[in-house]
């Protein structure tokens, strides 16, 4: 044994995908650091990167020494709703790292390698003999070490107990968009994942995490550090108002969260990955499957004075009249409206054929809410006895908002609501949040998150219509909804975002490019941003899309782009495809769009822009070379494929 350890310490253990492509070599070195490094195609993806945990049960960073090795394969095909393959086959290599520290202790760490993914999570077993069975996790020393001269693209993470009501963080601030690797951020807290990043090799690589549920706290990525190696940060001190550990407490034997690392040497891996739910499994059976739907809401456009009964039910007729599945109903319901009127409402609704969400606050104790119902979905007796309520009357699901960061407690907040609504068969959708974590495949009620600088920021400031909103609908594909389902709340059909649609906020972008939103923009379940008076005043040919556009995808695939500048994203539902395409460019592009679903001779439909002012034109798009269809992007434009 003694002869065996240096060697086994020295040595490089490699795992591949099964198609030989991607690589992670694992190995330490004389100083007991124990590291991983990625390849695609021989193409360096990530340098040596650092592994390892803090414990209160042992170091697991320091004075490493690998053990042990063993890999075996998997290979399995799922069926998931609500993300953008409704079919997946996940085919993958594993190899399974023994560590070992100073004082004889072992963790392991366990690599899953596919095509293009890479994901990787810690065991650690009982120690002590077995005595020991429960550990606290301070932090992790994993991390990402980009090649230099590579370039991010990351949104920060905010100041905690700031912003409206002092609700942040998040996951609503701006992206930097493109910066080299290493640029601080903005607030010094570091970035939210995922975060993609471009190579200096020309690859591309997106980092996020999937299976975080109760037993585990949400991560984000540090501030790069002087060695250019972004790292696993857990919550801040601050976050709910300062309750709660920013540590994870486990039993054991346990496992920690996944850390996904998607790379290729084109976008279409970071498109089309299906890395966040490959890894999971669901959590328990669904009483009510969460059905793909269509709705309306009245504040994104009518603002809180339209939370009364007039109004509701106006938006009701205007749901029935699109052939919509439900309107939301956001907050201060509650005193505005009552229980009594909503259950009027509801009845009302279902003469129609319609169904009804509601709003409610997380809570109202971790930050300074005052919009209701505040202080249901944090307790456990009144969150019940409102969803038995919700479900007796027929409520469809909830929308629950301001929630308090990423800490443990904030975590199990989310999964005691999902499972609490999943026993009456309530779905449900989380506003001012975290970044959901494989959460669709994992409770079969989830249906969506926000987690991102979203529609209403298009009412509050011209400032985002004018320089934000253009460039950010050409990142989520990439980044934001790659590894989630993004509850926007889009596609504006009014000119001017007020009521009357004659004042406020003037809206930049055509209305090709809203309609495209509607297809670019993934979640099961969308509440657009369309009005009553979009029935008059609106383009017949824009209506008719609404109409028609579903939420729930067969299949994603990358046509073009580069994020922050012009998106063009494929989506098929049953036989039909939807292409997709926006631009954040300041003058026309010609596209040459390789369409392998077309064929020669198809005659394609297409909602565009006419000219540079947003004119939207409908118009018959014949293909003669299917690998070459030519389409110009307007500025701040976009367009609608259809075969």
């Amino acid at each position: 044994m003694l002869i065996a350890a240096p060697m086994a310490a020295a040595a490089v253990h490699t795992v591949k995908s099964p198609d030989g492509l991607t690589a992670v070599a694992v190995e330490s070195d004389a100083a007991g650091k124990v590291t991983y490094a990625v390849t695609h195609g021989g193409n360096v993806m990530l340098q040596p990167s650092p592994l390892g945990l803090y414990t209160n049960i042992g170091d697991f960073a320091d004075s490493m020494r690998i053990v042990s090795v063993d890999t075996s394969s998997v290979c399995r095909h799922y069926t998931q709703s609500r993300i953008k393959h409704s079919e997946a086959t996940y085919e993958a290599r594993i190899m399974r790292v023994a560590m070992e520290n100073a004082a004889g202790d072992t963790i392991g760490v366990e690599f899953s390698v596919s095509a293009h993914d890479v994901a990787y999570r810690y065991r650690l077993p009982r120690v002590n003999g077995g005595e020991t069975g429960a550990v606290t996790v301070y932090g992790e020393a994993s991390g990402f070490a980009l090649p230099a001269g590579s370039t991010a693209f990351v949104t920060p993470q905010s100041d905690a107990m700031t912003g409206w009501k002092r609700t942040k963080p998040s996951y609503e601030e701006v992206y930097a968009v493109d910066v080299p690797v290493g640029t601080p951020s903005q607030y010094g807290h570091g970035f939210t994942l995922p975060a993609l990043f471009r190579t200096s090799g020309g690859g591309w690589v997106l980092v996020g995490e999937t299976g975080v549920d109760s037993r585990y706290v949400g991560s984000r990525l540090s501030d790069a550090d002087s060695a250019g190696v972004y790292r696993i940060a857990f919550p801040m001190a601050e976050e709910n108002n300062g309750h709660g550990s920013v540590s994870a407490a486990m039993s054991l034997p346990a496992v920690t969260p996944w850390r996904t690392i998607t790379v290729g040497t084109t976008l279409a891996p970071i498109v089309e990955t299906t890395v966040a739910w490959d890894l999971v499994e669901p959590l328990y059976a669904p009483v009510a499957e969460v059905e793909p739907a269509r709705n309306v809401w009245s504040w994104i456009l009518w603002q809180d004075g339209s939370i009364n009964l007039a109004d509701q039910k106006a938006y009701v007729d205007f749901a029935a009249a699109m052939g919509y599945d439900n309107v939301l109903v956001d907050n201060w319901w509650d005193t505005n409206i009552g229980r009594e009127g909503i259950e009027e409402l509801v009845r009302y609704a279902a003469r129609r054929g319609v169904g009804v969400m509601l709003w409610y606050s997380s809570s109202g104790w971790w930050n300074d809410i005052v919009q209701g119902p505040v202080n249901v979905m944090s307790r456990s007796i009144e969150r019940k006895k409102a969803m038995k309520w919700m479900h007796d009357i027929g409520i469809k699901g909830i929308k629950v908002d301001f929630f308090g960061g990423d800490k443990q407690e904030t975590m199990r907040l989310y999964e005691d609501i999902l499972c609490d609504a999943n026993e009456y068969g309530i779905a449900v959708i989380f506003h001012g949040c975290t970044m959901p974590r494989g959460w669709e495949r994992m409770y079969p009620n989830y249906a969506g998150s926000e987690a991102v600088l979203a529609s209403e920021n298009m009412i509050f400031s011209q400032y985002f219509a004018d320089n934000v909103e253009a460039v950010h609908a050409t990142l989520h594909p990439f980044i934001r909804n790659s590894l989630g389902s993004m509850e926007y709340g889009g596609t504006f059909l009014n000119r001017r975002l007020n009521r009357g649609n004659d004042g406020g906020v003037q809206r930049r972008t055509t209305d090709a490019f809203q309609l495209a939103t509607a297809v670019l923009f993934q979640n099961s379940v969308q509440n657009f941003a369309l009005a009553p008076n979009n029935l008059t005043d609106a383009p017949q040919e824009a209506i008719d899309f609404m109409k028609r556009v579903p939420t729930e995808w067969d299949e994603t695939r990358f046509v073009d782009g580069y994020p922050g500048r012009y998106a063009v994203v494929a989506r098929r539902s049953g036989s039909r495809w939807y292409i997709a395409g926006v631009s954040a460019i300041d003058h026309p592009v010609t596209l040459h769009l390789d369409l392998p679903m077309a064929a020669k001779g198809d005659r394609l439909q297409v909602l565009r822009d006419a000219d540079a002012a947003g004119t939207l034109e409908r118009a018959e798009l014949a293909v003669r070379n299917p690998a070459d269809v030519k389409i110009v992007l307007q500025p701040k434009g976009g367009f609608i494929i259809e075969k």
